[in-house]
């Protein structure tokens, strides 16, 4: 429940090793505190942390239109920075809301703003089992509560759970980071995602196939990664309960990932199915669509 830094540091201690007075950013997502200990370690000056916000699939166009800046630093060198990353960029100055900040308070930014992705995600998954345990039309519900302005209508889509690069791993660093401090909700994030995946399975389960076709690891149309994803913690109970698991996957070129069947001809897996789950429709199931378990009610990630 906490990020193992080595590597980070290991480059800053080579950094140093060649020039201990050139500026240093950080943009790798690190612990609340780090850089300040960092600086404190090294006896640095010109070292800050500035966070990534990047979505998966979208690396590139969130660069090139960024949301926002935030710079751990107020200083001359930092705002050299901040206009080298606007420079980089297809908005002007105008357009890009720059927030500079000490280097702490940015590390913060970082894993609350994630946080707060990943309980939007909880909130609507949670709302969805609720709907199917009920009977209820999930995107009716949906739909009415993003009427509401302050909620939107946006990011609210269910899923198997939320998964990725930064929402696992970064919720979990948060609630590391509030040891010995009262919470209740960040300890919630974390639990709701365990409890999200585990229902999906026993829906699964519960329906008695004899195979369960995963179609995509990938958790996100136009993203290559499935690190974390939330279909590997649902593919090891439906197997723990005996249900054989074969996937669906054309990233993958071997023929067996964690002891499951790689079958990346898509008639063939399509035909050895009995339920084929998916995080996000395809037009490419269309012709299954008796077979397919989802919860994708808006075509979106």
């Amino acid at each position: 429940n906490c990020f193992n830094t080595s590597s980070v540091e290991s480059v800053i201690e080579e950094i140093i090793s060649f020039n201990s007075s050139c500026a240093i950013v950080i943009k790798s997502t690190v612990p609340v505190g780090f850089t300040k200990k960092i600086r404190k370690k090294y006896s640095l000056k010109n070292i800050f942390f500035s966070p990534e916000f990047l979505r998966e699939g979208k690396a590139l166009k969130d660069n090139l239109y960024p949301s926002r800046m935030i710079v751990g630093e107020s200083s001359d060198l930092a705002k050299k920075f901040s206009s080298m990353l606007i420079q980089g960029a297809l908005l002007s100055e105008a357009e890009i809301t720059t927030l500079c900040t000490d280097s702490t308070e940015a590390e913060a930014i970082k894993l609350f703003s994630n946080t707060y992705l990943a309980l939007r995600v909880s909130y609507f998954n949670e709302l969805d089992t609720f709907c199917q345990s009920k009977g209820l039309n999930s995107k009716q519900i949906i739909d009415g509560v993003s009427l509401d302005p302050r909620v939107g209508d946006h990011y609210n889509n269910p899923s198997f759970g939320y998964g990725g690069y930064c929402l696992p791993k970064d919720t979990k660093q948060l609630l590391a980071n509030y040891s010995n401090i009262p919470n209740k909700i960040i300890s919630a994030i974390v639990e709701s995602n365990e409890t999200r995946k585990d229902y999906i399975a026993d829906t699964i389960i519960k329906r008695k196939p004899k195979i369960v076709g995963i179609h995509r690891l990938v958790m996100k149309e136009g993203s290559e990664n499935f690190r974390d994803s939330a279909i590997l913690g649902v593919m090891s109970k439906i197997k723990g309960s005996g249900i054989k698991v074969i996937i669906y996957e054309p990233f993958l070129h071997e023929t067996n990932y964690l002891n499951s069947e790689v079958i990346n001809n898509l008639e063939e897996f399509k035909a050895k199915s009995d339920i084929i789950m998916a995080n996000r429709m395809s037009d490419e199931l269309e012709d299954v669509k008796t077979k397919i378990y989802t919860r994708d009610l808006y075509n979106n990630n």
